[in-house]
């Protein structure tokens, strides 16, 4: 098992990397950041619907700076929704949350539709290179994709929907109705696609399950939601779901429904598709690891060790020259879709 124990520095943003947001159309201005929703000066705790404590809490403002905040906040989210900060006028803010465990310390804000009662998410956060990392590769070599924007400071992020994968684990384990074989298989090629994008820090309540009912079955995919952790951290295991604690009750029903043979077709699919995603973006794949190589800023002692690790693994010595945890993501991505690149 492994375990990450002390907490992750943040990334500044280049101004290479700037000019990279700006190209890719993920930079623009934003009316509130967050700055202004740190200045709240009460909070509650808040619970699930059934009473389970949350690791969010509720926060409130005063009067006056709820009313300047509330429609700035509409507006950031028209803009990730339409590309407009003209919000619609039935939008209200039905409340902000926020969470002080992990890296991160987002903001939540839910977002109402007055004539229907119908809510979204939408989340606000301090912007870290690492992050904005994570989220492009997300984009570009995943079949999810995500809609973001960063500016001066703040980062700005979509909801994703699905039921988290530690509530998931407790409360869809024991279903009978449950496909284990569809859910092994999903959380197979989950692992796969961190590990070779150099993903880490996966455990269960840092991804999400998306359930989809299909025409004579239910199909599942394993979507991450924390990219704090991309191409950080400097041993391998933890860039491997598997080898969390939190995902033991996973890995034993991927042991007991899928024999290796089958994970090996799952791990080769899941490549393939990878490399198609990267041959169709791999000029934009390319400029982002330009910025990643270009800011070497994660501590040397990680990079060293990861280097030497993939090494070992790959059988190669063409990671002894990496200098940074960008050259040596770019290594592992190059080597691990070797064969489907050709």
């Amino acid at each position: 098992m492994v375990e990450i124990t002390r907490k992750k520095h943040f990334l500044p943003i280049t101004s290479e990397l700037g000019d990279y947001l700006d190209r890719f159309g993920r930079s623009s201005p934003l009316p509130a950041t967050y700055h202004d929703l740190q200045e709240f000066d009460q909070s509650y705790p808040l619970y699930d619907r059934s009473g389970h404590p949350t690791h969010w809490s509720t926060v409130m403002y005063e009067r006056s700076k709820q009313q300047e905040l509330w429609p700035k906040l509409t507006s950031i989210y028209s803009l990730l929704k339409t590309g407009e900060l003209q919000a619609a006028p039935h939008l209200y803010v039905e409340r902000v949350d926020y969470c002080e465990f992990g890296n991160s310390k987002p903001f939540r804000v839910r977002v109402v539709n007055q004539y229907n009662d119908n809510y979204d998410h939408f989340y606000m956060k301090v912007a870290d290179a690492s992050r904005i990392y994570g989220l492009d590769l997300e984009h570009l070599l995943s079949p999810n994709r995500i809609t973001y924007f960063a500016h001066k400071g703040t980062l700005v992020e979509e909801h994703i929907a699905g039921v988290p994968g530690d509530v998931f684990i407790r409360d869809y384990f024991e279903r009978p109705d449950l496909n284990r074989v569809r859910v092994a298989k999903e959380f197979v090629k989950f692992s796969e696609r961190c590990f070779v994008r150099l993903l880490g820090d996966m455990r269960a309540y840092n991804y999400v399950i998306d359930i989809t009912p299909d025409f004579e079955d239910v199909q599942y995919r394993v979507r991450a939601i924390d990219f704090d952790q991309q191409s950080y951290e400097g041993r391998k295991n933890l860039y491997l779901p598997q080898f969390f604690k939190e995902n033991q009750p996973v890995v034993q029903m991927c042991s007991s429904c899928l024999n290796y043979p089958t994970m090996k077709q799952y791990q080769e699919e899941e490549r393939t598709l990878i490399a198609r995603r990267y041959l169709s973006e791999q000029q934009r794949v390319l400029a982002l690891f330009n910025c990643m190589k270009n800011n070497p800023a994660e501590p040397a002692e990680k990079v060293n060790n990861l280097r030497e690790e993939l090494g070992e693994y790959h059988h190669s010595t063409a990671f002894n020259s990496c200098t940074s945890m960008g050259e040596v993501a770019e290594k592992h991505l190059q080597h691990s879709l070797a064969r489907h690149l050709i």
